[in-house]
C-alpha cells in the first residue's frame, strides 16, 4: 500500500532545506550502499553541520504528521538524509535492505519514504519509478510532498537529464511489521474518520476497541 502526503513540509521548511543543501558538502552516495553499482547520486555528509539541521527539520515534519502516524504506526524513524541527483545520475532498480544501522542501533525497514524538495519543473527525468509486477508507476511530486511505500517494493530513480533533483529519504520501523495488518488498521482509522460524528458513541467505542486490540495483538 502506498500513501501520498501533500505538503508534508511547509514552504519555509522547503526553502531552508534548499539553503542547507546549497552550502552543505555532499559525498558519493555509494558510501551507504557500496555493493550496488547502479547507485549514482550524492548524499549529504553526516559530518557537515547542515546534516543535523536538515534531519531535525525533516524529522519534525514526519513526527507531526497524523497521516504518517496512522499509515506507518511508527516505532523507529531513521534520521532523514538529503540526496542529490545531477544530470546523468540515477539509482537502478532495487528493494531497500531489510535492516539498517542508525545512531540508535539496528532497525528493520518496513516503510520507505521519499520527500520531494526540488520543484518538478527544476529538473527533467529523475522520477521515482515503482515496479508493480509487469507495470511501472512514475512518481514526481511537488516540493514538500512525500510518498510512503513498503520497503520491499522494487523501485528505482530514472536518470536525471536536466537540472537537479533534491530529495530526502528515510525509513520507518513499524510497531506492526506485517504490511497487510497495517493496512487493515489504517482502513479502520479511515472508516472512523469518515463516519465521524455520524457514528453512535457505542459503535465508535467498539471500533476503537477492535483497532486497539489488533495493534496490541500484532505489534512487536
Amino acid at each position: 500500500m502506498f500513501l501520498q502526503i501533500p505538503d508534508l513540509l511547509q514552504p519555509q521548511e522547503v526553502r531552508r532545506l534548499r539553503e542547507i543543501a546549497g552550502r552543505a558538502r555532499f559525498l558519493d552516495g555509494r558510501i551507504s550502499n557500496p555493493g550496488n553499482t547502479t547507485k549514482n547520486n550524492t548524499q549529504v555528509d553526516l559530518q557537515d553541520p547542515g546534516y543535523q539541521e536538515s534531519t531535525q527539520i525533516l524529522g519534525t515534519a514526519l513526527q507531526r504528521s497524523r497521516e504518517v502516524a496512522d499509515f506507518c504506526l511508527p516505532k523507529i524513524l531513521a534520521p532523514p538524509l538529503l540526496c542529490r541527483y545531477e544530470p546523468g545520475m540515477k539509482y537502478g532498480a532495487h528493494a531497500d535492505v531489510a535492516y539498517i544501522t542508525t545512531p540508535g542501533g539496528r532497525m528493520r525497514t518496513d516503510v520507505s519514504c521519499t520527500i520531494f524538495i526540488s520543484d518538478p519543473a527544476d529538473y527533467e527525468g529523475g522520477e521515482l519509478r515503482v515496479h508493480l509486477g509487469k507495470e511501472t508507476v512514475n512518481i514526481k511530486y511537488p516540493a514538500g510532498h512525500c510518498i510512503l511505500y513498503p520497503s520491499h517494493t522494487l523501485h528505482e530513480v530514472v536518470p536525471v537529464s536536466r537540472g537537479q533533483r533534491l530529495v530526502a529519504i528515510t525509513f520507518i520501523e513499524s510497531l506492526v511489521p506485517n504490511e497487510m495488518h497495517r493496512q487493515m488498521i489504517y482502513e479502520l482509522n479511515e472508516v472512523a474518520a469518515l463516519e465521524g460524528m455520524n457514528m453512535k458513541m457505542e459503535n465508535q467505542v467498539r471500533l476503537d476497541t477492535v483497532k486497539s486490540n489488533l495493534i496490541r495483538m500484532w505489534s512487536t
